[in-house]
């Protein structure tokens, strides 16, 4: 841990400098590179908002008013922008850099835009003493901003990959989670975000594709948070960025420029720990988040459209059952109340993540739920997971949780087959 009363001095005083800069950066005037990732399905997807009428009425959201800092309904007079996910995240940055004279951002490559562009032009916008590059040290980043945080700033870290943070994971565990309830509440690092790219691309392989969110699950003290769009990925990091506690907040990589919509340009948040039922149903529950919830989309159309090819492994009794599909969007701590109710409506669940099976959020989930709902039901809990080796690198699509293999788990929770879709049908 570095001397904080030094830099803060120092710091603070530098960061004076730039308390009238209130222009934000275009954030779509730059152009990205590319991803290396893109996921076809989005582009006929029903969860991204298209017009500016559904953007503004999101599920949730919750408007910042410009001049008293109190929230709003009123969605009069506002308007939006074409956005991707990094595009969002950006433009969610540079508002808080904008509202928070404390907030700064900084980690590896940063200050060049990082690998994903999502810091592009912040630092001509907002200067060098704002957004700033770190030596390539994921300990470092959390216990500096642990630091930072500490003295009553802001800090917004970058983690460059969610596979490097667990250099990081003694500080984050044992320092952030922990600072408040060994200080008996007199001290906390809730001012500290860290953000780090997630999941898979399609050929990032065992370094540059895994989802550890399951390992923070035991973490008490901090908070976890996965979007699964722009609109939800600006409004979700800014309530992180403003939430008491630290957050961890894993972006899905793949979605940074596969997903694209409306997005508000005004400052709105959008509620942490509370999960979103996306179809609503009454015959099964299929818990997401991130990347997968777009392929249990992709699961729900070829139930009730099922195409020749599977015909004959979907009963056509199940064709016409009432999948509700919900985002979790908070992984720790994750809503239990609203998947509860929804699974003793249901009296069935399914749950979908990229991450292995053993020791994963699913399995934490699964437990729970057993435990609240267990006379409601009709079949056992059943995960849909990665599998338990490292991510390959040449054969990822087989080991990330596709369409047919959530398919073939909605059809044998209902006791429909005898024989595994994905098995048949690869």
């Amino acid at each position: 841990m570095f001397t904080p009363n030094r830099f803060t001095y120092r710091s603070l005083e530098k960061i004076a400098q730039y308390y009238c800069r209130s222009r934000r950066w275009q954030s779509t005037s730059t152009e990205a590179h590319p991803a290396g990732g893109h996921l076809p399905s989005l582009s006929t997807s029903n969860f991204l908002k298209p017009t500016r009428e559904s953007s503004l009425r999101t599920p949730g959201i919750r408007w910042v008013d410009e001049d008293t800092g109190h929230m709003r309904d009123i969605v009069s007079g506002r308007e939006t922008r074409k956005m991707n996910m990094y595009q969002a995240i950006r433009d969610a940055m540079s508002i808080a850099l904008t509202k928070d004279d404390t907030a700064v951002i900084f980690g590896e490559d940063v200050a060049f835009g990082g690998v994903f562009r999502c810091t592009m032009g912040l630092a001509e916008e907002f200067g060098r003493e704002r957004v700033f590059n770190t030596p390539l040290t994921e300990q470092g980043i959390a216990g500096f901003g642990i630091g930072l945080a500490s003295m009553g700033q802001t800090a917004i870290a970058e983690i460059q990959f969610a596979d490097y943070i667990f250099p990081a994971f003694d500080q984050i565990v044992n320092e952030a989670a922990k600072f408040r309830f060994r200080s008996s509440g007199q001290f906390n690092a809730g001012k500290l975000t860290i953000r780090c790219p997630s999941m898979a691309v399609g050929h990032g392989g065992h370094y540059h594709s895994q989802s550890p969110e399951g390992f923070f699950m035991g973490a008490s003290g901090i908070k976890v948070v996965i979007p699964r769009s722009p609109i939800q990925a600006k409004g979700l990091l800014l309530a992180s960025i403003r939430d008491p506690n630290p957050v961890i907040f894993m972006e899905p990589k793949i979605l940074y420029r596969s997903s694209v919509e409306q997005v508000p340009i005004d400052d709105y948040e959008l509620p942490i720990s509370r999960a979103e039922t996306l179809i609503p149903g009454s015959d099964l529950t299929l818990l997401s988040w991130g990347t997968p919830v777009y392929h249990c989309e992709s699961a729900v159309h070829m139930l009730s459209n099922t195409p020749d090819s599977l015909a004959p492994f979907v009963p056509s009794s199940l064709r016409s059952a009432k999948v509700e599909l919900i985002d979790l969007r908070t992984i720790l701590p994750w809503d239990v109340e609203a998947v509860t109710e929804s699974v003793k409506r249901t009296g069935r669940l399914v749950i979908v993540h990229e991450a292995g099976r053993t020791g994963g959020v699913g399995a934490e989930i699964s437990a729970e739920i057993q435990k609240r709902c267990f006379l409601k039901l009709s079949a056992p809990v059943k995960l849909v997971t990665g599998w338990d080796t490292p991510v390959p690198m040449q054969f990822e699509k087989f080991y990330m949780p596709d369409a047919l293999r959530i398919l073939d788990a909605v059809v044998e929770t209902f006791g429909g087959v005898l024989r595994r879709l994905f098995v048949i049908c690869t």
